[in-house]
């Protein structure tokens, strides 16, 4: 965490396919969201289908640019956090943090385990006081109008969102952590551009064998994370006892 853009590339990655993998979930959560924005575009935009794509790509630049903002925050605390209890103990346990969360997100996908389901509860409290701004702002009549929307829509609560927060909050800074979210919402942006405009046909994807495969592939990235956590912690101390020796022994003259 000592350079500007420390991030990793596994990283970047796991925020993709987090995002990707958790495209049931985003059908099942937000599908609905997509197709009630498809319904309160004007009438004259329904209609040309080119006008329709542009409004709902401007949702999404408009979601994705709330996950980016989060992102930001959440990576600055992160950064301000391991500078106050010291860089490197912190910073792997913020990567420990970020891989239980992707536990918890395979966990809730498959549905063995939707502990993340209280976390949106509890977002719930904040998304009533945002939700009725995007109300105003209906009917979308152009893409400009459909961004402040979607921005809106950013901020609805939901687990896979706070899983890739986790790791945004580990990646070292504000800008890495932007960069995290903005990767993650490139992830979900396919399954969002589906429900948007075939939102019936997409609805396929919510059955529970695809859940579960999807659940298990992001519980493997979280098991993959933390398994490359262990090693670092095993290998930086063996490296460190190493390098302590080393020093002991040249202040003894040998």
């Amino acid at each position: 965490m000592d350079g500007p853009m420390d991030i990793t590339l596994a990283t970047l990655s796991a925020a993709f396919l987090v995002g990707l993998f958790g495209t049931v979930h985003c059908i099942a959560m937000c599908g609905g969201i997509a197709g009630a924005l498809s319904a309160g575009l004007a009438p004259e935009v329904r209609q040309r289908s080119g006008a329709a794509l542009a409004c709902q790509l401007g949702y999404n630049v408009g979601r994705i640019a709330s996950y980016a903002l989060a992102g930001a925050l959440v990576g600055l605390l992160g950064r301000l956090f391991a500078t106050a209890a010291g860089l490197e103990g912190a910073r792997l346990l913020l990567q420990g943090l970020a891989g239980v969360f992707m536990l918890l997100l395979g966990f809730y996908l498959t549905g063995w385990w939707p502990l993340l389901a209280r976390l949106e509860r509890l977002g719930g409290h904040l998304w009533r006081h945002v939700e009725p701004l995007g109300r105003r702002l209906l009917p979308i009549r152009s893409p400009i109008t459909a961004l402040p929307l979607g921005v809106v829509w950013g901020w609805l609560p939901c687990g896979l969102v706070y899983s890739a927060l986790a790791l945004a909050m580990a990646s070292g800074g504000a800008l890495q952590g932007a960069l995290v979210m903005l990767l993650f919402g490139l992830g979900t942006l396919p399954s969002m551009l589906a429900a948007g405009l075939l939102t019936t046909r997409v609805r396929s994807l919510t059955r529970p064998g695809l859940r579960v495969a999807a659940g298990v592939l992001v519980l493997l990235l979280g098991v993959g994370s933390l398994g490359t956590l262990a090693m670092r912690v095993t290998g930086g101390g063996h490296v460190g006892h190493q390098a302590d020796s080393a020093e002991t022994m040249h202040q003894h003259g040998h």
